[in-house]
């Protein structure tokens, strides 16, 4: 029997397939609907499900969830010993949540801090001491890119390779633009590290998040590489974690 979680973000919804704390499957969707989830849970005899969303909640979905497996409502109430400090739970994102979560469960002790390159640049951290205080949301990579474009008159909107993982002199006009946003996010994250490091002790380095790659190759040579780690389904795993957490509960 296996466990399905989703993650439906601000782009594409992301589903996970876990079999205990193993995960089987991974995939983007271009759109979740109750007969592509009806599709998983025949092919996988899904027995546990719960649903991380920043927008609406997807009545239908759901009701496929409920009406085949066993639906665990994830909300930031959820805690697996966890001290929330967050002095608004109620507002905080639940993709956040989760990945604090898998940070508690799988570097349970240590002191975490975590970087989401999403839509937005979101930074975490969880302490040794299990206590989460919030932390800071920023513009993502291409918000950035779009803000330029839409709050001058002749600016151009310009777009950026993922996987070219390089840094252009502002040689032009487009060049320059490049070139600022992809250096001052790089110089936003190694400034965050650093604070975070000048608070805490043998601090680990999370970075997850669609632009992830770009962030790692830019880093890769950094004093703060011994730090980081790669945790491309962290949202995922702790959503695992909390149909793990309510099953030992209820049983």
């Amino acid at each position: 029997m296996h466990n399905l979680v989703i993650d439906i973000g601000n782009t594409n919804p992301k589903v996970g397939v876990f079999k205990d704390r193993t995960m089987v499957h991974a995939q983007v969707l271009k759109q979740i609907t109750p007969d592509v989830i009806l599709d998983f849970i025949k092919q996988y005899e899904i027995a546990g499900s719960t649903i991380s969303s920043v927008g609406p909640e997807l009545e239908e979905v759901i009701g496929v969830l409920k009406a085949n497996t066993t639906y665990i409502p994830f909300s930031t109430g959820i805690n697996i010993g966890i001290k929330n400090n967050y002095k608004t739970p109620s507002t905080l994102g639940l993709d956040r949540w989760a990945k604090v979560i898998a940070a508690h469960r799988y570097y349970q002790g240590k002191n975490c801090f975590i970087v989401d390159a999403g839509t937005c640049i979101v930074y975490d951290l969880l302490n040794a001491q299990s206590e989460y205080f919030g932390g800071s949301i920023s513009l993502g990579i291409d918000m950035r890119f779009k803000a330029l474009n839409h709050y001058t008159g002749r600016l151009p909107l310009v777009d950026w390779d993922r996987e070219e993982g390089e840094v252009p002199e502002g040689t032009d006009t487009i060049t320059a633009i490049q070139s600022g946003v992809l250096q001052g996010v790089i110089n936003e994250v190694e400034g965050f590290i650093t604070q975070q490091n000048n608070k805490n002790n043998d601090l680990t380095v999370l970075i997850t998040g669609g632009s992830a790659t770009f962030l790692l190759k830019q880093l890769k040579n950094s004093i703060f590489a011994p730090q980081i780690t790669h945790e491309p389904y962290l949202v995922l795993r702790g959503l695992n974690e909390v149909i793990a957490f309510e099953y030992v509960q209820k049983n």
